[in-house]
């Protein structure tokens, strides 16, 4: 037996929004622990301040992942959409958003730490990572989702454009950083790729077309699918990651997470096993831990079987 990735390497393990399941998501405080834990990667989601400062949130709205509803001065400012009262993250200021703390948006999960974290600028969460790099002996990845892009050029920000600045002016622009874009908006992360020539990979929640996989493969070095794009209701490989591999393009899945339905798979260990042994080239998880305890597992297996 082998690994059945594109480049025949165990699958990458990323800490989706740092180590998301133990800790508040997108906090330092995550993206530390999925370190300690082993993680090869963490993925940040960035979105823009009213002033056009990159900050880590999945979300426009800041309500169900801070403090926001607590802040007295800041009532006015919450908007009503769809029966739902929110303070989106384009109408502050970054000197503003620095004085928000996170919170646990899940509700099954631990809040133990709500109000301990600052909400990171990017900025930030890379000076983080980097120093984590140097303290276990090797780079951990940053691959960062560019969120709403589109939303915010029509505010008159060029998120691709600030995200490539900042990585150029570190030096951590190129094919061989550390560092990955993504982005459901094929157009800005090509644009960002074109920039600073940082891998890219794009985002997928409905499968791919034959031409889809073409076109990606001129300019992406992969495709990130929705896990359930992989294989058919009875959990059997559907034929997406070998099309997307014989284009040259790894496939990256998302997200994979031990306290949700795994269906149609037996547990959240089984659907791990099966993404690995079907040859995906990396996982998003939320509890990276487990996911490198599976891997650990299956390379001495495949040591075993040479």
């Amino acid at each position: 037996m082998r690994w059945n990735t594109l480049h025949a390497r165990p699958s990458c393990i990323i800490a989706h929004r740092g180590a998301s399941g133990y800790r508040p998501e997108h906090t330092l405080d995550a993206y530390l622990l999925a370190s300690v834990q082993g993680a090869d990667a963490v993925e940040p989601d960035v979105v823009m301040s009213r002033d056009g400062v990159l900050f880590v949130r999945h979300d426009l709205g800041l309500n169900d992942s801070t403090d926001i509803a607590t802040r007295r001065e800041f009532a006015s400012r919450a908007r009503d959409i769809a029966g739902k009262r929110d303070w989106w993250i384009s109408d502050f200021d970054a000197t503003e958003i620095d004085t928000l703390r996170a919170k646990q948006p899940a509700a099954t999960r631990d809040a133990r730490y709500d109000g301990h974290f600052i909400v990171p600028r990017f900025s930030q969460l890379l000076d983080v990572v980097a120093e984590a790099g140097r303290q276990r002996g090797r780079p951990l990845i940053v691959d960062i989702e560019m969120k709403h892009p589109e939303y915010f050029l029509a505010l008159g920000h060029n998120m691709a454009g600030a995200v490539a600045a900042e990585l150029n002016m570190r030096g951590l622009a190129g094919a061989e950083a550390p560092v990955w874009l993504e982005s459901f908006d094929h157009a800005a992360l090509r644009a960002a790729h074109a920039r600073c020539g940082n891998r890219a990979f794009a985002l997928f929640d409905v499968a791919p077309t034959e031409a889809q996989l073409d076109e990606a493969a001129t300019w992406t070095d992969g495709i990130a699918p929705l896990k359930f794009l992989l294989w058919d209701a009875h959990g059997r490989d559907n034929g997406l990651i070998a099309a997307a591999h014989a284009r040259g393009l790894e496939v990256h899945a998302w997200t994979f997470r031990e306290d949700r339905s795994p269906a149609p798979f037996a547990s959240p260990r089984d659907e791990l096993a099966a993404a690995m042994r079907s040859g995906v080239d990396a996982l998003f998880c939320d509890f990276p831990d487990v996911a490198l305890a599976l891997r650990s597992e299956l390379e001495a297996e495949i040591d075993g079987s040479a």
